[in-house]
């Protein structure tokens, strides 16, 4: 095989195997999508015959019992799962916007987001950002119990002035107010540089955190600007944005004075490292604390995409941001931008 029939062949086996993994994903979704109406349907069947008889419990353990003797090979039919099929079916039916959705994602993604999240807004949130991101349970699972619903809603980027409009929703979904490091090993008091080694010893974590969807590139990634060199903190790409994130770690308040600095290394990512298909880089300054106003202001004026977050040891998120939520209506504004 000739040098030249050698590049031709790997050209047509890349494309072989992307159409391959490209039905074997159809493949799977349609089961999948098949899977959750049959739940959906065992769900309302239940529902409408438990309106019209005076049945009991018993009857749905019967019911599973026969079904599994019927179908030996096939789970799902226990008694339990049946009673969660009703109340899927309950939690939904009324929902226009929800029902054709949650037949995107998982059985088991659709179980965790209807007993954990207690209102619609929410729910759409976790559906359309697990099945955009392509979250599995468990990240689900962790992305819910950190509370990213609110923590996102509530995050300070100046990301409308300065991210393209065709990716400035998924952007702004990419950065949450507040990061939860709970894996981290780390004392009450600590320096940038032990943050910074604790979160490279635990890196996907760290990564599911972030939200899922980025991948590591570097830590103290070196600039060379001029006859000076400059080190980033971390670097991350993240991989439906097709962009560079930035990120500097500081231990204490927020100042303004870091927004420059992150300007400065976004301009430089954005000019020596980014590639041509990639979309500008964005930073993320991580402080252990700041103050909404001066974030506020600090963001004002710049020219690059910055968000502000802050990090803890463990979960909390204070009463008086949980006030702060988003009307309904500017929560769904936001979330169409999850397709």
């Amino acid at each position: 095989m000739s040098e030249l029939d050698a590049d031709n062949y790997g050209q047509l086996l890349g494309e072989i195997k992307q159409h391959i993994r490209s039905a074997q994903y159809e493949a799977l979704k349609a089961v999948n999508q098949r899977l959750i109406a049959l739940y959906w349907d065992i769900g309302k069947s239940i529902v409408i015959r438990q309106q019209g008889e005076t049945w009991g419990k018993s009857v749905v353990k019967n019911l599973s019992q026969d079904l599994q003797i019927e179908f030996p090979g096939i789970k799902g039919f226990s008694a339990a799962n049946l009673w969660r099929m009703k109340s899927f079916y309950e939690a939904y039916v009324k929902n226009e916007k929800l029902a054709p959705l949650v037949r995107e994602i998982g059985w088991t993604h659709n179980l965790a987001i209807m007993e954990k999240c207690k209102d619609d807004e929410m729910r759409e949130f976790y559906i359309r950002m697990a099945r955009k991101f392509g979250w599995t349970k468990n990240v689900l699972i962790h992305q819910i119990e950190n509370q990213s619903y609110q923590k996102t809603l509530l995050n300070q980027t100046n990301f409308d002035e300065t991210v393209s409009e065709n990716i400035r929703s998924q952007a702004k979904l990419a950065v949450k107010d507040e990061y939860t490091f709970d894996f981290l090993e780390l004392a009450d008091e600590h320096s940038e540089r032990q943050l910074e080694q604790a979160i490279l010893a635990a890196v996907e974590p760290f990564l599911q955190e972030m939200g899922g969807m980025f991948a590591f590139v570097g830590s103290q990634y070196r600039l060379e600007v001029g006859d000076k060199e400059y080190f980033i903190d971390l670097l991350l790409f993240h991989r439906r944005l097709k962009c560079l994130v930035a990120i500097e770690l500081k231990i204490g308040e927020f100042v303004p004075e870091y927004v420059g600095k992150m300007q400065f290394y976004l301009a430089a990512l954005d000019d020596l490292v980014r590639l041509p298909e990639e979309n500008p880089p964005i930073g993320i300054i991580l402080c252990k604390s700041k103050q909404r106003t001066i974030v506020e202001y600090a963001l004002k004026e710049s020219n690059q995409p910055i968000g502000v977050a802050t990090y803890r040891i463990v979960s909390t998120l204070p009463q008086e941001l949980k006030e702060q939520l988003p009307a309904p209506e500017q929560i769904a504004k936001l979330l169409k931008g999850i397709e």
